[in-house]
């Protein structure tokens, strides 16, 4: 996972392993209070998913995505899911642990860092689903072409968690400092999700609109995700500018916190 150790002592090694024990005490909380435990992991995308499906393949003739289209929606959906947890988190990352993070000594990036590796943890949890829809399209008339693309899969997910380190580095000091900003990404979350190629692809938007989509780093990410089951979504272009971009927010995260994280102590 990727980290931004932003001054302070300790060794790589303790980082990690703090990284892990805060993670996996966020799993036990989240699931201990809970009746459903891990099916909460795949209700939502599942939900989302017979929702979009139904729309689209039932009411309204569709002309995008492809088929089966209930797997086109599932390999953008459970990424997502992963992304949209994460950020909505970020917004509260320091404020809900105001006071460990004022008394540790461990690099303070570690309250963003653990919530990309829970979510990230939970979104591999959710994985099954996908396959059984996988498995289940082999015996329908229009089954998933399984090929090399499927190699990605790991990248994208590496890919993500890149993009999710920096903007969580640049979210979540900003909102200690501005609260109001906490609000306004949830509301930028909204429009994400229809600004995101989940419920079609990027090549199915017009001209001037396909080219801006691709400046959008979930944009090549998910093509990642989908090209081992589509190999229509392989676009060099789309996911190099995502790969470019996600280190990019990475970059930009890490000096923001670096400069914000004196400031963002003295809020808390």
């Amino acid at each position: 996972m990727t980290t931004a150790t932003v001054g302070a002592p300790g060794s790589p090694r303790r980082y990690l392993h703090s990284l892990w024990l805060l993670s996996a005490r966020d799993l036990r909380v989240r699931y201990a209070t809970s009746a459903l435990g891990y099916l909460w992991s795949v209700l939502d995308p599942l939900v989302m998913s017979a929702i979009y499906w139904f729309v689209f393949t039932q009411i309204f003739q569709r002309t995008v995505g492809h088929e089966p289209y209930i797997v086109f929606l599932i390999t953008a959906l459970l990424p997502w899911v992963w992304f949209n947890a994460a950020v909505s988190d970020f917004t509260r990352a320091f404020n809900k642990d105001a006071r460990l993070v004022r008394s540790t000594a461990i690099p303070r990036s570690i309250w963003v860092n653990r919530i990309v590796l829970s979510k990230g943890v939970e979104f591999l949890c959710s994985l099954p689903v996908l396959a059984l829809f996988v498995i289940v399209a082999q015996f329908t008339t229009t089954p998933v072409e399984i090929g090399w693309g499927l190699l990605f899969f790991p990248l994208a997910v590496i890919l993500q968690a890149v993009l999710l380190v920096g903007l969580g580095l640049l979210v979540a000091p900003l909102c200690v400092i501005w609260t109001d900003l906490e609000r306004t990404t949830k509301l930028i979350l909204r429009a994400l999700f229809y600004a995101s190629p989940v419920i079609y692809g990027v090549s199915d938007l017009p001209g001037f609109f396909e080219t801006l989509a691709a400046f959008n780093p979930l944009s090549g990410i998910f093509a990642l995700y989908r090209v081992g089951f589509f190999p229509e979504e392989w676009d060099p272009w789309v996911i190099g500018v995502g790969a470019v971009m996600s280190f990019g927010f990475l970059a930009l995260g890490m000096l923001t916190f670096r400069r914000l994280e004196r400031p963002l102590l003295k809020e808390l």
